[in-house]
């Protein structure tokens, strides 16, 4: 595979702010990491047309519609191909690909950094901040079944997913299981209204630790509102995961998104709440995110309520 020079790794600080205090139960923060420089999805061709990605499908067929056996289209790569048509043709994929049955917009390399977070925070509960289709719903559910299975977390786990409008997600998720309420909720609210957190909060098992995951519109105020109104909801060495910060990437941005994810993250962790949290890009570990600067750990700890 060539990679231009423009892509060369480069070193990335992610040690903690001055003064902070590791709390993570068992994750250790290395004090610098080399991560990819462009790194996540894009909804364009490549500049070149060059077809690293191979699909059947036409724009007629609905994605939305559960089912059970379809797969994502392959992405082919060879040694003419530079790593940014690479990447180009890994984002177009990513949002054509399922888990269960549902539509899942997921990397599989972050999928694996969120079993690594989720195993070492000790998450019981997920607060997923964008429902969509329920894919990652379900997907979030089933690896906190694991760290049951494997004594990790306490039985009584739930993913809380927020979404303006819940109907689809919830018709969709019961064809994937009928049974899906018994450690998912659905709740319909804006995460600009500073209400819907307190409504957020009251569910949650007294004592578990959360997982809280960003992932509505890609923009500076919704991303800065989720920031705002949830961080406190992440324990003593847990994570916050802001998705989607490759919208600020002017060479793998999907068309027609404003963006202004990375910058929403870095304002706040100027401010008086974010100083609590550092940037965990040694996180981006696969050289394929689309989480820039979105691995957030409290890395100073809580006050006491």
């Amino acid at each position: 595979m060539t990679v231009r020079r423009s892509m060369v790794e480069r070193s990335v600080s992610t040690a903690p702010k001055p003064g902070a205090t590791m709390c993570s139960p068992d994750m250790d923060v290395r004090a610098r990491a080399r991560v990819p420089e462009h790194s996540g999805p894009s909804g364009r061709r490549d500049r070149r047309g060059s077809p690293t990605m191979t699909d059947t499908a036409t724009d007629s067929d609905n994605f939305d519609n559960f089912d059970g056996d379809r797969l994502p289209p392959t992405v082919a790569a060879d040694h003419q191909t530079t790593l940014l048509e690479y990447r180009r043709a890994r984002g177009r994929q990513h949002v054509r690909d399922w888990y269960a049955g549902l539509r899942i917009k997921k990397f599989p390399e972050d999928l694996r950094v969120f079993e690594h977070v989720l195993w070492s925070s000790r998450t019981q509960v997920v607060v997923e901040l964008g429902t969509h289709l329920g894919g990652s719903t379900l997907w979030f559910r089933d690896r906190l079944r694991t760290l049951v299975g494997y004594g990790r977390v306490p039985e009584a786990i739930r993913v809380i997913s927020v979404d303006l409008d819940q109907s689809r997600a919830a018709a969709l998720l019961g064809s994937a299981d009928p049974h899906f309420a018994r450690d998912i909720t659905l709740v319909a609210g804006d995460v600009t209204d500073p209400g819907l957190a307190e409504r957020v909060e009251r569910l949650i098992p007294s004592g578990a630790r959360c997982l809280v995951v960003e992932d509505t519109l890609h923009e500076y105020a919704t991303t800065a509102a989720a920031l705002r109104n949830f961080a406190h909801l992440v324990p003593d060495g847990g994570y916050f995961v802001v998705e989607d910060g490759i919208v600020d990437d002017p060479d793998l941005c999907p068309p027609d998104m404003p963006g202004g994810v990375v910058p929403a993250i870095t304002d706040w962790l100027a401010g008086d709440q974010g100083s609590a949290f550092a940037t965990r890009r040694d996180l981006e570990l696969y050289g394929v995110t689309s989480h820039p600067h979105g691995w957030l750990q409290r890395v100073r700890c809580r006050p006491a309520p």
